[in-house]
């Protein structure tokens, strides 16, 4: 079967189709007898992706997940709908347009994938592909993500407390940080084929969090969203999420997690130092050089041009982290 994968010129953002559009289109497809994606799907404790097509028409299919749903990470809040999740993003790797990872990763291919966890503990540690979805326990997480760049969206992310990994290779007294870096692979990802389209980012992608922030409860180690496997625009098939810091922080196709006793380096910090911090708490009262970070677009139902503005809440509204930074000058520490 071939989906043909459409460039992203031909993809607008007021364009995006709502999931339960989407979904009817797929029912009325099956009630015809055709055969959609969804039935060649794999199980949950099987290959969590499919390809179909060939060469530039491959298409990267997602495949459900099995998952507890915890009571204390549900929401209230709205969620943004799955297809503007997939198609509104920020990888460099793929382009710096918001529509460019969505049209250019889907040949992406993650099986097989390694993630080495090293450094500073006493016994290191080299996860498979299958070990990302079966080694920890799963949870469903609606957190919100929020953007540098003022917007917002609230997700159900799924995965697993990156304290459980810590906990299994046991960081040594000496360590101190947290240091992460996204593949290298010029051939699937153009946008690391020169620094002029990847946005200036001198690649691999690189980021860190202290290790106190990087065993706190809610930093999540996600795999999934929606019930499914993560397609490759939003950082199959593992990922960072950290919902009290803006969402570059939240690197993306980790294959190395390394403990290290000082502050490692962050891409945007060393590409932007005056405009992005080592920590990225979102902190209303912190104005980027070049916009207000008071407010935030939350996107929902009303497209991704709305007018759907919040006021912006310190830490993205999670309290519970306040303590991790007590006594600091978090304006300097930005």
């Amino acid at each position: 079967m071939l989906i043909k994968k459409p460039g992203s010129s031909h993809i607008k953002e007021h364009e995006v189709t709502d999931e339960s559009i989407y979904r009817g289109r797929r029912q009325i497809l099956k009630s015809m007898g055709f055969v959609g994606a969804s039935a060649l799907l794999a199980s949950p404790h099987s290959q969590a992706i499919s390809w179909f097509g060939k060469d530039d028409d491959e298409v990267f299919v997602t495949s459900p997940l099995s998952f507890n749903s915890v009571d204390k990470y549900k929401s209230d809040e709205k969620l943004t709908p799955e297809a503007k999740v997939t198609t509104h993003n920020n990888f460099y790797e793929f382009g710096t347009g918001k529509s460019d990872p969505a049209a250019k990763a889907q040949g992406f291919k993650v099986d097989p994938w390694t993630l080495q966890i090293g450094g500073l503990v006493e016994k290191p540690l080299t996860l498979g592909y299958e070990d990302l979805t079966t080694r920890f326990p799963l949870e469903e997480r609606i957190y919100r993500l929020r953007c540098v760049e003022a917007w917002s969206m609230v997700i159900p992310w799924i995965g697993f407390p990156l304290a459980s990994i810590l906990s299994e290779v046991k960081p040594l007294s000496s360590a101190k940080y947290v240091a992460f870096e996204t593949l290298e692979d010029k051939e699937q990802m153009p946008g690391q084929r020169s620094r002029f389209v990847g946005g200036g980012v001198d690649y691999p992608y690189v980021e860190g969090l202290r290790l106190d922030e990087a065993a706190h409860p809610l930093t999540l180690m996600s795999v999934g969203l929606y019930g499914k496997t993560l397609p490759p625009q939003n950082g199959a098939p593992i990922r960072l999420v950290v919902p009290w810091k803006y969402g570059f922080k939240s690197i993306k196709s980790i294959v190395k997690i390394t403990l290290t006793d000082r502050e490692p380096p962050t891409s945007w910090n060393r590409l932007i130092p005056a405009e992005y911090g080592f920590y990225a708490n979102v902190n209303p009262k912190v104005d980027h050089p070049r916009w207000s970070q008071a407010r935030e677009r939350r996107i929902t139902t009303g497209g991704l041009l709305s007018r759907n503005r919040i006021e912006t809440k310190m830490f993205n509204g999670y309290d519970e982290v306040a303590p991790l930074y007590k006594g600091m000058d978090l304006r300097r520490y930005y």
